[in-house]
């Protein structure tokens, strides 16, 4: 009996040959993502690199992207404002040396170096007046002959932009002998409110943004166990404040 002879499987083969062009078709859209993300940058210097190299990816040929002169999207200018805030407190600043350059001018003017200081602080120019160059020993009444002296002072803290002014009365911890004023916390006050008193009266200011305040001896400057630190603790201060801080806002008086 004849052997039957086997049938050789026959072998399928999966054609392939739809790869390529899906292949080329995902080349092409990254190609497509990568110009619209470099068409979205202001750097074109990088725009110019992608050209040459997609130009010898496709043929070695010229690139679309050559040719192209995409729209500069200007990035956001967050610092723009920031600079504009600075701008307005540098300019305020400058504003404030320049009234303590007219103060000085007058201390000098009228040799008055031992009883005048001015300084730059955080919260505005600071005025010190010794008490000496005002007041009599325990007295609140600004003398006859330094009344004037409170009157050059007011004209000088005139401004075209009115600025929120504190005068601060303070005193040694020497306690008061004289009944007129039961503490030097009083006796502080009334010195502040006295010279602030002169200046209205001889100057043209604003009542609003003037304002009068003591702390007798509770902040001294210097100790008050030699004549000398008593001295320098018995003082007027007039703070002259900003009209704008660093952060570009308006200067608000903190609540003391």
């Amino acid at each position: 009996m004849p052997k039957k002879r086997k049938r050789k499987k026959e072998e399928h083969h999966v054609d392939e040959s739809w790869l390529l062009p899906y292949s080329d078709l995902l080349t092409l859209l990254l190609a497509l993502f990568i110009v619209l993300f470099a068409s979205s940058s202001i750097d074109e210097a990088k725009l110019s690199q992608l050209s040459s190299v997609f130009s010898e990816i496709f043929d070695g040929g010229t690139g679309v992207m050559q040719n192209s002169s995409p729209t500069a999207v200007p990035f956001p200018q967050d610092d723009a404002g920031e600079e504009n805030e600075n701008s307005s407190y540098v300019e305020d600043q400058r504003t404030l040396s320049e009234i303590q350059e007219n103060l000085e001018d007058y201390i000098a003017e009228n040799k008055l170096e031992g009883q005048f200081d001015t300084k730059m602080t955080e919260e505005g120019l600071l005025v010190t007046i010794r008490d000496s160059v005002l007041f009599g020993p325990g007295r609140s009444e600004i003398d006859v002959q330094y009344r004037s002296i409170a009157t050059d002072i007011g004209k000088l803290l005139v401004f075209e932009k009115p600025r929120q002014i504190v005068i601060t009365g303070h005193t040694d911890n020497v306690p008061m002998r004289n009944g007129k004023y039961k503490s030097n916390w009083e006796l502080s006050v009334m010195r502040a409110v006295n010279f602030l008193t002169i200046i209205a009266e001889n100057n043209k200011i604003d009542p609003m943004v003037f304002s009068a305040k003591g702390y007798g001896e509770f902040r001294p400057i210097a100790p008050n166990d030699t004549e000398e630190g008593r001295a320098k603790n018995r003082r007027v201060e007039v703070l002259i404040q900003p009209l704008v801080l660093k952060d570009g806002t308006a200067y608000e008086t903190p609540n003391e």
